[in-house]
């Protein structure tokens, strides 16, 4: 009897597997913390003996080459992708043995990458599950644009056509496990539900029941930008991710965190955004360690520029750096637990901002304050309705444009706080006095303010 088990990056919205028999497993797919992995065997009884990629990843850094080092496996790897290490390449059609009775059939199926192949699950020669990776994914499937944009619209017609090879050759029961879809930016669009099945794609999925034009136009009408580190993890993939560091970094005293601002390094606090806009280091930046760190810290920060991490326990650094690894910022430069009043000198004054919600800003207007509000939601959720007078530039463009906010009191807000609160982080680092809207915007329209789509395009409402 084979099993699977889900190796889930919640963080990065992504999945990996192991799949295998009373022996032997594979993986695939596998996370940049292998140690996750290696510990789910252990707890399975199960050697590892594949280690399969279904593509050269742009959202994250691999753990595949250092698990089948460390574990011995064979490293199957798609042969058109150009790596600079050794592996096993795979083609359409071939057949690896993981256990005795369970072997694993490659599909090819680009789209989503040149060189994208899933990988089917077979039991005593039966098709048992099928990893998708990133072109059947769950209600949609992965993105055609993230490889080279002359490439898009050719990408986009193979992804149909390479998700109708896969219903056509796979029973309506065999379940689709795929590796994006679970917030990663990976996916044209996010995953309506945890599980699905062939069958349960062949009726709602649209690459399946829209003809290959009207399916190509409005997946390429609907994305969005791409996440600027995405440009870095093709790469570091392609020439072998180096194993990974987890061991802490070097502590920093109030006197270092301060020239480290000085600097213009980044230091940034992983405390709650209430307890941020409460009180803070002047200059630090909130991204929250329990929300999507590592996506939009590796966003928005230059790539390269050293980082200090604040947190109020070691617990939470050990597991920021776990996330930051992920997308390839390995090592923090240093690290400091505590509260503001530890990492700041004797009678420095701390910075806070206040907080507040729709129903807030809306009594604002009304008292005929006038201030500026800033919407940092992404041009997609924007397009859908925005409130009237607000200043739109999404939040991975406002490090470049922060002098595009106009002067006065700014009212930030996104779609439920969490990017807000990023976002003013950043302008009161700048010097803005800001209030950070930490409500769902669907209260917007329930406080009273005008929301309707917007007139003028995607960058002001």
């Amino acid at each position: 009897m084979f099993f699977v088990d889900t190796i889930e990056t919640a963080g990065l919205g992504n999945r990996g597997y192991l799949a295998g028999g009373r022996r032997a497993a594979v993986v695939v797919d596998p996370p940049r913390d292998i140690d996750r992995v290696i510990a789910a065997a252990a707890r399975r009884g199960a050697r590892i003996a594949l280690v399969v990629e279904t593509h050269l990843h742009n959202d994250y850094v691999t753990g595949g080459l250092e698990l089948a080092r460390v574990t011995g496996a064979r490293y199957l790897v798609p042969a058109a992708a150009e790596v600079s290490f050794a592996r096993v390449p795979v083609a359409d059609g071939d057949i690896a043995e993981v256990d005795d009775g369970l072997a694993l059939r490659a599909l090819a199926t680009p789209g989503h990458t040149p060189h994208h192949t899933s990988y089917v699950l077979m039991e005593e020669g039966r098709d048992v599950a099928a990893f998708t990776g990133g072109s059947l994914l769950i209600g949609s499937v992965g993105r055609p644009d993230l490889v080279e944009p002359r490439l898009t619209a050719e990408l986009a017609r193979a992804q149909h056509a390479s998700v109708h090879r896969l219903a056509d050759e796979l029973a309506d029961e065999v379940p689709v496990l795929p590796t994006h879809g679970f917030g990663s930016f990976c996916s044209s669009s996010q995953a309506e539900g945890s599980a699905t099945t062939i069958g349960d794609e062949r009726r709602r999925n649209d690459a399946l029941v829209k003809d290959v034009d009207t399916f190509v136009a409005e997946l390429l009408a609907g994305l969005d930008d791409i996440p600027a580190y995405y440009a870095h993890m093709g790469p570091a993939n392609a020439a072998g991710p180096a194993p990974l560091d987890l061991t802490p970094p070097g502590p920093a005293d109030a006197g270092e965190i301060s020239r480290r601002l000085a600097s213009g390094e980044w230091v940034v606090d992983l405390r709650s955004r209430v307890a941020f806009a409460q009180g803070h280091v002047a200059g630090s930046f909130n991204f929250e360690g329990d929300g999507p760190l590592a996506t939009y810290l590796a966003w928005l920060i230059p790539w390269g520029r050293p980082v200090t991490l604040l947190a109020s326990t070691a617990a939470e650094i050990a597991h920021a750096q776990r996330e930051l690894s992920r997308v390839g910022l390995d090592r923090p430069a240093a690290a400091t637990t505590g509260g503001p009043e530890d990492w700041t000198a004797p009678a420095t004054e701390l910075r806070s901002f206040a907080r507040s919600d729709f129903a807030g800003l809306a009594a604002a207007r009304e008292r005929g304050e006038d201030p500026v509000v800033l919407d940092v939601r992404r041009n997609t959720e924007h397009l859908g309705g925005a409130i009237a007078g607000a200043v739109h530039i999404p939040l991975h463009e406002l490090p470049r444009r922060l002098g595009e906010v106009p002067p006065g009191l700014v009212w930030v807000h996104c779609a439920g706080g969490a990017r807000a609160a990023i976002a003013a982080s950043m302008l009161d680092a700048a010097g803005r006095e800001v209030v950070a809207v930490d409500d769902g915007f669907g209260a917007a329209a329930e406080a009273g303010l005008v929301v309707a789509a917007p007139v003028t395009g995607p960058s002001a409402a």
